[in-house]
């Protein structure tokens, strides 16, 4: 027996029946062959995925749909970026030591790759020298960090990082100034004061 179990062509082997549907254009005859199984138990289990589906999502509402789960994703979004730490009039760096740890922690997971270990720069500027391409203040670093420079590849970070890490990370980031590691970037942008 074939895989697909089609009939010979002349009768059906098991009753002897005549299998043509009696049909003929250019002669060619159609055959009034049984649907191959896999392909039923497709389509039954198509069918009955189609209305478990229509019962989840239309008649008993567990889950939403996927307007409504955008819908609550740019909302928790529009939440997260309404206020950034910058806002703040009165922003002063962090000096405790589990603040500048906590800092360093989140530097070594994400920033080294594009300003290096020391800060030497790579990709990123050198953040230890006294030179700076976005602004010199702690506020400025703050802003930097949380709305990113998309046009020169880094990332906004507000998506990611909390309020207290990314004010973490700029306050550890002001104790990379005036190192001096081997091997800098040179100067980029313009002379802090």
């Amino acid at each position: 027996m074939e895989i697909n179990e089609n009939k010979s062509v002349e009768k059906d082997e098991l009753t002897g029946d005549k299998i043509l549907a009696g049909h003929e254009s250019d002669n060619i005859k159609e055959l009034d062959n049984r649907l191959p199984r896999w392909w039923l138990w497709l389509f039954i289990i198509t069918v009955v995925w189609g209305v478990i589906y229509f019962f989840l999502f239309d008649v008993i509402k567990v889950m939403p749909h996927q307007q409504e789960e955008y819908s609550k994703e740019m909302a928790s979004v529009a939440m997260n970026t309404t206020t950034t730490p910058s806002e703040d009039a009165n922003l002063l760096p962090l000096t405790d030591k589990a603040n500048l740890d906590a800092g360093k922690a989140i530097w070594t997971q994400r920033c080294v790759v594009c300003h290096l270990p020391l800060g030497q720069g790579l990709v990123g500027p050198n953040l230890t020298d006294t030179f700076a391409i976005h602004g010199c203040s702690y506020k400025d670093i703050v802003t930097l960090i949380t709305n990113g420079v998309p046009e020169k590849g880094m990332i906004t970070w507000k998506t990611q990082l909390t309020r207290d890490q990314i004010l973490q990370v700029a306050s550890f980031t002001l104790t990379l100034k005036g190192t001096n590691p081997p091997n800098p970037k040179p100067p980029q942008g313009e002379p802090c004061k």
